[in-house]
C-alpha cells in the first residue's frame, strides 16, 4: 500500500506464488466466525486476491460483497482475472492507500488486512482509517507474521543470516517485520477498546511443503525486489545472497526439515 515505507518483497513471481497459496481457511480462520451472508467487507492490501475471493464467497447473498483494495494495479489485474475464472461475482477491485482510505465513514461491516501492517511506516494510522470506515458493531481483522518468532530445524547456519538480513532490510524500508506481537498494542493506540488477540502458525514439514517453501525463499533471496534492496542498501552482496539461497535449498532437502511461521491476529471493535 502507498505510504512512507517501501514494500520489501516487491511483486516478483516468487512472492506472488506465496500469496496465491493463501486462502481464507489457512490465513483468516480467526475471522471466519464473524462472516455471514449480506456483510460488506473491505480487504485492504488484497494482493492477488485469493483470500478476498474466499471471503466474498462467505458473505455472498443478501447483497453481501467484498471490495478488494491494493496499491499495485498490476496485481489487481491478476486478482480480477482469478475472480472471474472462479466465478466470484460479488467482488470488486480498487486501487488505494491504506493510510488514506477513500471510503466514507461507517461503510463496511468488516475490514480485513492480511500481512499488510508490517509493511507500513505508520500502522496505527492505517488502523485508525480501518476503524473509521467500519460501522458501529463491525470488526477490523488484522493478521501479520512475526519474523523474530519464526523457527526451524535443522539449524542451517545460513538461515540465521537470512533472518538477520531480512529484518534489517524490512526496517530500513520503513516497516516492522516483527509486527505480529505488536498488533494488540497498535490496535489500542488506534482507539479500539475491545481487541481479541490470537496467534496461529503456518507449518512446512512434508517433503512437498519443504520443497515449495524453500524454493520460494531461495528464489526470492536472489531475484526479487528484496534482493535488490538488500544489495543497494549495502546490507548484502550478490555472493552473500546466493550463499543464503543455497542454505534455503539445503534446508529444503533435509528429510527431517520443519519450519514454523508464527502469525499474530487481532479482532478489533469499539
Amino acid at each position: 500500500m502507498a505510504n512512507d515505507a517501501t514494500y520489501t518483497h516487491g511483486h516478483h513471481d516468487s512472492v506472488l506464488r506465496s500469496h496465491r497459496w493463501r486462502t481464507a481457511e489457512n490465513s483468516a480462520g480467526y475471522l471466519l466466525p464473524e462472516l455471514r451472508p449480506g456483510r460488506r467487507l473491505l480487504d485492504v492490501g488484497c494482493g492477488p486476491g485469493t483470500i478476498s475471493a474466499d471471503l466474498a464467497d462467505r458473505v455472498a447473498g443478501d447483497g453481501g460483497e467484498v471490495v478488494a483494495l491494493d496499491a499495485e494495479p498490476g496485481v489487481l489485474d491478476q486478482a480480477r482475472a482469478a475472480a472471474q475464472r472462479r466465478g466470484t461475482a460479488n467482488i470488486r477491485f480498487a486501487t488505494g492507500d491504506a493510510l488514506a482510505l477513500e471510503f466514507p465513514d461507517d461503510g463496511f461491516d468488516v475490514v480485513h488486512a492480511h500481512q499488510v501492517l508490517q509493511h507500513l511506516a505508520d500502522p496505527v494510522t492505517a488502523l485508525r482509517e480501518m476503524r473509521r470506515v467500519t460501522r458501529p458493531g463491525g470488526v477490523v481483522a488484522v493478521r501479520d507474521a512475526d519474523y523474530a518468532a519464526m523457527t526451524w530445524y535443522p539449524r542451517v547456519p545460513g538461515l540465521e543470516e537470512w533472518l538477520t538480513l531480512y529484518r534489517k532490510v524490512a526496517r530500513a524500508n520503513g516497516g516492522e517485520p516483527d509486527a505480529g506481537r505488536r498488533l494488540l498494542s497498535w490496535a489500542r493506540r488506534a482507539g479500539f477498546t475491545d481487541v481479541r488477540s490470537s496467534a496461529t502458525v503456518w507449518t512446512f514439514a512434508t517433503e512437498a511443503e519443504r520443497s515449495w517453501w524453500s524454493g520460494l525463499w531461495a528464489e526470492r533471496t536472489v531475484a526479487s525486489a528484496y534482493a535488490d534492496r538488500a544489495v543497494e542498501g549495502g546490507y548484502a552482496t550478490r555472493a552473500g545472497l546466493e550463499r543464503i539461497a543455497q542454505s534455503w535449498r539445503e534446508w529444503g532437502r533435509a528429510a527431517d526439515g520443519w519450519f514454523a511461521v508464527l502469525n499474530g491476529e487481532a479482532l478489533c471493535r469499539g
